[in-house]
């Protein structure tokens, strides 16, 4: 039976060996830097800026889903923003992924937020399949911009 709840203290370990296989899968592995105390300073603080659902079946960790508010200034409204799903092997096929984003979906509609939104790597067919199937639209018309490293820190030097 599939259950789902919030991360609590104690759950560090776990929701970093879920962000691992989830980097390992995406061959993205030597990305990872986030520790243990990473996470627990930044989900279990006093205002927390991120959150992390567990989803277990039968009482064993199957998976989880990190995410924080974002806002829409065109919609005038907070949204939802998926950093994280997976779902370990082992445990696919149960429909624990489309638990998890209903789970998000529905607290967006009862928080009256305007969107929930993720990304999907563009080689990861299963995935973009999968979300397809659930209604995800692909916003093929946005590119991703990202600074950091170095060019993040010589930019804020930057006068304005």
């Amino acid at each position: 039976m599939l259950s789902i709840r919030s991360a609590q203290p104690g759950d560090e370990a776990l929701i970093l060996s879920f962000v691992r296989a989830l980097a390992d899968y995406e061959k993205l592995s030597l990305q990872v830097e986030a520790s243990e105390a990473d996470l627990a300073r930044d989900l279990f603080r006093v205002n927390p800026r991120v959150f992390c659902d567990i989803a277990a079946w039968d009482g064993a960790p199957a998976g989880f889903a990190l995410w924080f508010y974002n806002y829409s200034t065109f919609r005038g409204r907070h949204g939802l923003y998926l950093e994280d799903l997976f779902v370990s092997p082992d445990f696919r096929g149960r429909g624990i992924g489309k638990a998890l984003l209903v789970h998000l979906a529905r607290r967006c509609t009862e928080e009256g937020l305007g969107r929930f939104e993720w990304w999907v790597l563009d080689w990861n067919q299963p995935s973009i399949d999968f979300y397809r199937s659930q209604g995800a639209e692909l916003m093929k018309e946005w590119t991703v911009c990202r600074v950091d490293g170095e060019a993040l820190a010589t930019l804020g030097r930057l006068k304005a």
